[in-house]
Protein backbone atom coordinates (compact mmCIF):
# COMPACT_ATOMS: atom_id res chain seq x y z
CA UNK A 1 0.00 0.00 0.00
CA UNK A 2 1.40 2.94 -1.17
CA UNK A 3 1.56 6.07 1.71
CA UNK A 4 0.99 8.45 -1.43
CA UNK A 5 -3.38 7.65 -1.23
CA UNK A 6 -3.58 6.98 2.12
CA UNK A 7 -5.18 10.89 3.80
CA UNK A 8 -5.72 12.33 7.59
CA UNK A 9 -8.92 13.70 7.40
CA UNK A 10 -12.05 14.40 9.50
CA UNK A 11 -14.76 11.33 9.59
CA UNK A 12 -17.78 11.29 7.19
CA UNK A 13 -21.04 9.59 8.02
CA UNK A 14 -20.35 6.52 5.83
CA UNK A 15 -17.08 5.64 7.81
CA UNK A 16 -19.08 4.78 10.60
CA UNK A 17 -18.59 0.96 10.30
CA UNK A 18 -15.37 0.55 9.13
CA UNK A 19 -13.94 2.52 11.88
CA UNK A 20 -16.08 0.89 14.16
CA UNK A 21 -14.53 -2.70 12.41
CA UNK A 22 -10.96 -1.04 13.53
CA UNK A 23 -11.02 -0.40 16.62
CA UNK A 24 -13.09 -3.58 17.62
CA UNK A 25 -9.99 -5.86 15.25
CA UNK A 26 -7.57 -4.32 17.74
CA UNK A 27 -9.01 -5.94 20.91
CA UNK A 28 -9.09 -9.83 20.48
CA UNK A 29 -5.45 -9.01 18.61
CA UNK A 30 -3.97 -7.55 21.31
CA UNK A 31 -5.90 -9.70 24.10
CA UNK A 32 -7.59 -6.51 25.60
CA UNK A 33 -10.94 -6.43 27.64
CA UNK A 34 -13.88 -6.16 25.72
CA UNK A 35 -16.03 -4.52 28.76
CA UNK A 36 -14.76 -1.38 30.50
CA UNK A 37 -13.30 -0.32 27.20
CA UNK A 38 -14.02 1.55 23.66
CA UNK A 39 -15.06 -1.80 22.16
CA UNK A 40 -18.30 -1.69 24.17
CA UNK A 41 -18.89 2.08 24.02
CA UNK A 42 -22.39 3.10 22.97
CA UNK A 43 -20.47 5.85 20.89
CA UNK A 44 -18.25 3.40 18.75
CA UNK A 45 -20.40 2.41 16.35
CA UNK A 46 -21.78 6.01 15.61
CA UNK A 47 -18.19 7.71 15.77
CA UNK A 48 -19.25 10.75 13.13
CA UNK A 49 -22.20 11.52 14.90
CA UNK A 50 -20.26 11.17 18.38
CA UNK A 51 -18.02 13.95 17.16
CA UNK A 52 -20.32 16.52 16.12
CA UNK A 53 -19.75 19.43 18.71
CA UNK A 54 -17.61 22.44 18.57
CA UNK A 55 -14.74 21.76 20.91
CA UNK A 56 -14.70 18.04 19.22
CA UNK A 57 -12.68 16.22 15.84
CA UNK A 58 -11.91 12.92 15.12
CA UNK A 59 -9.90 12.02 12.13
CA UNK A 60 -9.55 8.69 9.71
CA UNK A 61 -6.83 7.53 7.74
CA UNK A 62 -8.20 6.52 4.91
CA UNK A 63 -7.63 5.82 1.38
CA UNK A 64 -10.62 6.04 -1.69
CA UNK A 65 -12.23 3.12 -0.24
CA UNK A 66 -10.90 1.98 3.03
CA UNK A 67 -10.66 3.46 6.75
CA UNK A 68 -7.51 2.24 8.09
CA UNK A 69 -7.63 4.06 11.50
CA UNK A 70 -8.05 7.02 13.52
CA UNK A 71 -8.34 9.25 16.51
CA UNK A 72 -10.10 12.39 18.61
CA UNK A 73 -10.37 14.91 20.66
CA UNK A 74 -12.91 15.06 23.05
CA UNK A 75 -13.73 17.61 26.15
CA UNK A 76 -12.88 14.96 29.36
CA UNK A 77 -16.12 13.54 30.54
CA UNK A 78 -17.58 14.58 33.69
CA UNK A 79 -14.21 16.58 34.42
CA UNK A 80 -14.56 20.55 35.51
CA UNK A 81 -11.65 22.19 33.59
CA UNK A 82 -10.00 22.94 30.40
CA UNK A 83 -8.62 19.53 29.81
CA UNK A 84 -9.89 16.77 26.59
CA UNK A 85 -9.24 13.29 26.08
CA UNK A 86 -7.45 11.32 23.28
CA UNK A 87 -10.07 9.02 22.31
CA UNK A 88 -10.17 5.85 20.04
CA UNK A 89 -6.76 5.56 18.41
CA UNK A 90 -6.92 2.52 16.66
CA UNK A 91 -5.00 1.46 13.70
CA UNK A 92 -5.28 -1.56 11.20
CA UNK A 93 -1.94 -3.43 10.71
CA UNK A 94 -2.33 -2.59 7.52
CA UNK A 95 -0.63 0.70 8.14
CA UNK A 96 1.51 0.27 11.31
CA UNK A 97 4.74 1.17 11.38
CA UNK A 98 4.65 3.74 8.18
CA UNK A 99 4.73 6.97 10.44
CA UNK A 100 0.85 7.66 10.20
CA UNK A 101 0.48 7.20 14.06
CA UNK A 102 2.45 9.40 14.79
CA UNK A 103 1.09 11.75 12.32
CA UNK A 104 -2.69 11.43 13.52
CA UNK A 105 -1.61 11.89 17.12
CA UNK A 106 0.30 15.14 16.01
CA UNK A 107 -3.16 16.40 13.56
CA UNK A 108 -5.00 15.93 17.28
CA UNK A 109 -2.56 17.45 19.63
CA UNK A 110 -2.71 20.37 16.96
CA UNK A 111 -6.35 20.51 16.80
CA UNK A 112 -6.53 20.57 20.54
CA UNK A 113 -4.78 23.27 20.96
CA UNK A 114 -6.91 24.99 18.03
CA UNK A 115 -9.89 24.19 20.37
CA UNK A 116 -8.39 26.04 23.05
CA UNK A 117 -7.50 23.12 25.60
CA UNK A 118 -4.82 23.58 28.03
CA UNK A 119 -4.24 20.21 29.29
CA UNK A 120 -4.50 16.65 26.79
CA UNK A 121 -5.54 13.33 28.69
CA UNK A 122 -5.75 9.98 27.56
CA UNK A 123 -6.32 6.45 28.58
CA UNK A 124 -4.56 3.26 27.04
CA UNK A 125 -3.76 -0.29 27.74
CA UNK A 126 -0.03 -1.73 28.99
CA UNK A 127 -0.52 -3.95 26.10
CA UNK A 128 -0.16 -1.13 23.92
CA UNK A 129 3.45 -0.74 23.94
CA UNK A 130 4.32 1.01 20.61
CA UNK A 131 1.21 3.76 21.36
CA UNK A 132 2.28 4.16 24.87
CA UNK A 133 5.96 4.20 23.81
CA UNK A 134 5.02 7.05 21.18
CA UNK A 135 3.15 9.06 24.07
CA UNK A 136 5.69 9.40 26.16
CA UNK A 137 8.31 10.46 23.48
CA UNK A 138 5.75 13.76 22.85
CA UNK A 139 6.14 14.44 26.91
CA UNK A 140 2.85 12.64 28.42
CA UNK A 141 3.60 12.19 31.59
CA UNK A 142 2.07 8.33 33.43
CA UNK A 143 -0.75 9.19 36.32
CA UNK A 144 -1.59 7.14 39.44
CA UNK A 145 -5.16 7.19 38.54
CA UNK A 146 -7.64 8.21 35.69
CA UNK A 147 -9.37 11.35 35.90
CA UNK A 148 -13.21 12.11 34.71
CA UNK A 149 -15.47 9.50 34.13
CA UNK A 150 -14.62 7.80 30.45
CA UNK A 151 -16.37 4.57 31.08
CA UNK A 152 -12.57 2.83 30.68
CA UNK A 153 -12.28 1.04 33.87
CA UNK A 154 -10.17 -1.76 32.25
CA UNK A 155 -7.53 0.80 31.20
CA UNK A 156 -4.46 0.80 33.77
CA UNK A 157 -2.56 3.62 31.74
CA UNK A 158 -3.56 7.21 32.44
CA UNK A 159 -1.24 10.12 30.88
CA UNK A 160 -1.57 13.56 31.17
CA UNK A 161 0.18 16.16 29.13
CA UNK A 162 0.07 20.64 29.11
CA UNK A 163 -0.44 21.92 26.22
CA UNK A 164 0.38 25.54 26.37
Amino acid sequence: MSKDNIVIREIRPEDNLQIEAVIKAVFPEYGLPLIGTAYEDAETPFMYESYRGEDEVYYVIATDFEVLGGGGIKHLKDFDGNICELQKMYFSPKIRGKGLGKQLFLKCIEAARNLGYETCYLESASQLKAAIHIYESFGFQHLDKPLGDTGHYSCGVWMIKKLI
